[in-house]
């Protein structure tokens, strides 16, 4: 494994947007912290997974100041899902096409947590 990610890896901040009835605002406490690689269109660069598994991460963060941080799993067929419990065998969530997704500031992208679905913005997208 190599210690030093490419400089294609980026820090993406997500928070809730609007919801009808339980968060007509939207809520920047509930949300996602993402470290992943994307290409230069902006989409989750799959080829690098092989080699840096270990680097893609996630940090869920929500309003009661609980956060859970866990890895980004690529699946079988290209979808992407967050295991925050490494040692069990079922991802935590999935993200809704995350494999065509452009991770732009002021996109938007979903969630799939049970059997909620949550529209995330794309707040920021950083170099470390």
């Amino acid at each position: 494994m190599t210690d030093t990610v490419p400089r294609s890896f980026r820090h993406i901040r997500l928070e809730l947007a609007r919801e009808p009835g339980s968060h007509p605002v939207g809520e920047p406490r509930f949300g996602y912290q993402l470290f992943l690689p994307l290409t230069e269109d902006g989409k989750i660069d799959a080829a690098l997974w092989d080699e840096f598994r270990d680097h893609f991460r996630v940090v869920r963060f929500r309003p009661d100041g609980e956060r859970d941080i866990g890895h980004i799993l690529h699946r079988p067929g290209g979808s992407w899902g967050f295991r925050y419990d490494i040692a069990g065998d079922e991802d935590d969530e999935s993200g809704y096409r995350f494999q065509a997704e452009k991770f732009e500031v002021g996109e938007y992208v979903s969630i799939k947590d049970g059997d909620e679905t949550h529209t995330l913005q794309i707040i920021s997208v950083e170099r470390d």
